[in-house]
């Protein structure tokens, strides 16, 4: 018999965690959890639409890694897990991606908007959902305490997210749309 991807168990508005518990749909675990997996879409977005395989070969790690948060969220709070995990070389390794880019662009002078080619508009998107994410998985770790890499490894991501669009406007010849204040 073929796996069937509808089970009718959630059609009252309830999930099933790792394990079997069951949660509202609603909850804060659940809403982490859905915009880890939003910001893997995004991030798979950007992945799909960019020619830079510098670029496109660490966006795939990303993307196994945040499966991986995702699974971690998705697990019951207090459980033993045999999950796989993340560490701090994963923390690492996106601070060395962030020194290299950073490394081949101009200093930051002012505030930037977010636009100018599609690549630099979907990576500042691919940033905001980021940013949520780490809000909802901060206030998560308010109730039932995670691991605290998990939301170092979110505030990094959203770090380079936001260089790694700098850096694709560099390697498109878009210059970047300086925010100088109120307009006359």
């Amino acid at each position: 018999m073929a796996f069937k991807i509808y089970t009718k168990t959630g059609d009252r508005g309830e999930t099933s965690l790792f394990g079997g518990s069951r949660l509202p749909k609603s909850h804060l675990r659940i809403e982490a959890y859905g915009t880890v997996d939003e910001l893997n879409a995004h991030i798979g977005w950007v992945r799909d639409n960019c020619p830079l395989e510098e670029v496109r070969s660490p966006l795939l790690f990303i993307q196994e890694l945040l499966f991986v948060l995702g699974a971690r969220l998705a697990a019951p709070p207090g459980k033993e897990t045999t999950l796989p995990g993340l560490s701090d070389k994963e923390v690492h390794q996106l601070e060395e991606w962030i020194d290299l880019m950073e490394g081949q662009l101009p200093p930051l002078q002012h505030f930037i908007l977010p636009g100018g080619h599609p690549l630099v508009s979907s990576t500042h998107i691919a940033r905001c959902v980021c940013r949520r994410a780490e809000r909802l998985v901060v206030a998560l770790d308010a109730t039932d305490p995670l691991e605290s890499v998990l939301l170092v490894f979110l505030n990094r991501l959203s770090d380079y997210l936001f260089v790694l669009a700098r850096y694709l406007a560099l390697r498109t010849n878009t210059a970047e749309i300086p925010w100088i204040g109120k307009r006359d």
